[in-house]
């Protein structure tokens, strides 16, 4: 329902995706932790893509948890990661920067969107949200490699549009065990009935590309909405999903958000 509604289908997983180490630091973090630049090259559709990500990892003996960071930028350490401290805590991160996977815009042919095939005529599909969670996705491929990591506490994590991802990129692959989700707000963690600040139809009039084109239909009364958005934290049950937002963002409406929260608790119970 959330699919055919909302976000669209998600792309399928590649046919192939080929991981390269581009560049190695062993001594990042004053020789604490590795940093490693990955291109990974997703094969799909008889086309190619390649895209960069990072990965940083604390210097342990034993496996540790990893956070995965759906970014704004692709830069490490950024003002959004905190590599050092997270890697002073035991915790490897691994990051994308979103637009290098596809622009934050309704281009739809160029870069994933390309590689993919999208046709944007169809009513469900596969919007930006969907589509950076794909590549969320490829890169835990990647992290399932990795020796040096505790499979059992990967979590993946964004802010804003990002925190919106990060919350389908889990509810889709269980194989991320924890989400943490900031000012993720419509579209996201908020209940869009009886929500404040942004609307649904304020979200797909500004942001439709993020979205799949059905949604449109659903945007100007939220009764019209045949789910809302404790649909999508239910999906995640029973892995740990962490909400949160600042006190004063009405736009993203942290009570609406708390309130998607409690009404997706009976999933939890069960």
């Amino acid at each position: 329902l959330l699919c055919a509604c909302e976000y669209g289908f998600s792309p399928a997983q590649p046919d192939r995706a080929d991981f390269t180490e581009q560049q190695t630091d062993d001594t990042f973090c004053a020789g604490k932790a590795v940093l490693r630049k990955i291109s990974a090259e997703v094969h799909q559709n008889g086309k190619a893509f390649s895209f960069p990500f990072h990965f940083v990892c604390p210097k342990s003996d034993r496996p540790v948890p990893v956070v995965f960071l759906i970014n704004f930028t692709p830069a490490v350490p950024d003002a959004y990661l905190p590599s050092e401290e997270l890697c002073d805590l035991g915790i490897a991160v691994a990051s994308f920067g979103y637009t290098d996977i596809s622009p934050d815009s309704d281009d739809f042919a160029s870069m994933a969107g390309g590689l993919l095939g999208v046709d944007r005529t169809s009513p469900d599909a596969p919007g930006k949200i969907a589509i950076w969670a794909w590549a969320a996705r490829i890169v835990m491929d990647y992290v399932e490699t990795r020796p040096e990591i505790d499979l059992q506490n990967v979590a993946v994590a964004g802010h804003s549009r990002l925190g919106k991802t990060a919350l389908y990129a889990a509810a889709f692959d269980e194989r991320f065990r924890f989400v943490f989700s900031n000012e993720s707000g419509c579209g996201g963690a908020a209940l869009f009935r009886g929500k404040g600040g942004e609307s649904a139809a304020d979200i797909c009039r500004v942001f439709p590309f993020w979205f799949c084109p059905n949604f449109k239909n659903y945007t100007q009364a939220d009764d019209a909405l045949p789910f809302d958005q404790h649909f999508l934290l239910s999906l995640i049950a029973p892995r740990r999903v962490y909400v949160a937002s600042a006190a004063e963002d009405l736009w993203a409406d942290p009570q609406a958000e708390f309130h998607a929260c409690i009404a997706a608790s009976p999933a939890y119970t069960l």
